[in-house]
Parts: structure tokens; C-alpha cells; sequence
């Protein structure tokens, strides 16, 4: 005979395994919908990335102070302006690996930006003092004309540069001529410094006049 206190610890047993039993299949549930959900806020496509191409490199040698074309294949976005980023970036890479031709420290992200503008007609005078306005529709609204391209580099890259005539409008006339082989329409390039004006690279290279970008690039055998 079972007595009253052992039926009544079975009972009491069996509806706490019921309880137990409820609590575990409605975690069990919760788990497999939180599974689904993940998989359904999944993406369904891999990220777009941009294909590669060939863009020509003008790379500065220090022996003979000249310039070289190099070809080089990356991934290139589609919009001007990133596009002209990307492959200065590697070309100021290039100026940052070891045994580089034109050493010059801090790489692809010494280029904080490049912004793409309608070209203002020259003077006599190449100086142009007035304030600039990247607004990026002004780009846009000369579908065909020539650019302006207005590079903006980093406060570590011009007090890293090294200081020298030579070294300074090398690197200048590389980046000039870099963005004129890979977008023919940049016929002006002017330099800013963190976002405002800078009077020189680092102590030497004029960067408050507008340069023309054709000028930099050399004839083969030629230098700059």
C-alpha cells in the first residue's frame, strides 16, 4: 500500500515534470523561431564588389627625377571621384612599401578625398585665390567639360613628406599626372591639406596655385 504521503509527493513530482516538460518545449520553440527569423534577415546576394581594371600608375623615381608609367590592375568603383581616390591610393602606396622607387610614408590613406568640379578658365596668372566650393552637384553640372579635381590629403602626410624641392614636386607632378592618364577630362588639380589651403607640401611644392595636369605627364624618356 502506498501511503498518503508518498501519493501525495507523486502527484506533486508529476506535475512539476508536466511544468518542466511545457517550459522546455515552449524554449525549444522560441529557439527554432529565432533560427528562421535569422535566416530570413540573412542577405540573400554577396555584396556588389568592384570589378577590376587597369589604371596607369605615374610613379616618381628619386635616382634619375623622372616618371614612370606603371599599369597596374585593381578594384575600381564606378563614381569619378572614388575612383580617382582608389588609384592615388595606390600610388602613394606604392611611395610607402619598402625599396619604393620615391619613398614617402602613410599610403592610400593619405588621400582623405577627391572632389571633382567644373574647371575654371586660367589666367596669365595660374593663382587662383578663390575660396573653393566642393558642393559635389557643381561636378555635375559640366557633363563634358573639363574638371578641376581637388585632392585632399591628410595632416600626417604633409608633415611626414620628406622636405626637398626635388621630393616634393615629384610626388605633386605624380599625382597630377596619375589622375590626367586615368581621367583625361582633369586638365586642373589643386591640393588642400585636412581640408583647407596649405602654403607648401613640406616647405617647398607650391600648394596654393592650380595645376595644370597635362604638364605632368612626361613624354616617354623625358622628365618632368
Amino acid at each position: 500500500m502506498i501511503s498518503r504521503y508518498q501519493a501525495i509527493l507523486f502527484t506533486v513530482l508529476l506535475a512539476a515534470s508536466a511544468v518542466m516538460g511545457v517550459a522546455l518545449w515552449r524554449q525549444l520553440e522560441r529557439a527554432h523561431e529565432r533560427m528562421l527569423q535569422g535566416k530570413d534577415s540573412a542577405p540573400t546576394q554577396a555584396p556588389q564588389v568592384a570589378p577590376e581594371e587597369q589604371a596607369t600608375l605615374l610613379v616618381a623615381n628619386d635616382q634619375d627625377n623622372s616618371l614612370l608609367a606603371q599599369v597596374q590592375t585593381m578594384p575600381l568603383p564606378q563614381d569619378p571621384g572614388s575612383r580617382a581616390r582608389v588609384i592615388l591610393g595606390r600610388l602613394l602606396d606604392l611611395y610607402a612599401a619598402p625599396g619604393a622607387t620615391h619613398p614617402v610614408p602613410g599610403g592610400a590613406s593619405s588621400v582623405a578625398q577627391v572632389f571633382l568640379l567644373p574647371a575654371p578658365s586660367l589666367t596669365a596668372n595660374p593663382v587662383d585665390a578663390k575660396p573653393l566650393d566642393l558642393k559635389p552637384a557643381d561636378a555635375e553640372s559640366s557633363a563634358d567639360g573639363p574638371l578641376l579635381a581637388v585632392v585632399n590629403l591628410t595632416p600626417s602626410f604633409a608633415a611626414g613628406h620628406p622636405s626637398g624641392i626635388e621630393t616634393e614636386a615629384l610626388t605633386i607632378l605624380s599625382i597630377c599626372g596619375t589622375l590626367h592618364a586615368n581621367l583625361p577630362r582633369v586638365t586642373q588639380v589643386r591640393f588642400l591639406v585636412d581640408g583647407l589651403p596649405r602654403a607648401t607640401l613640406a616647405g617647398h611644392a607650391d600648394l596654393t596655385r592650380t595645376y595644370l595636369a597635362a604638364d605632368a605627364v612626361p613624354t616617354e624618356g623625358a622628365h618632368p
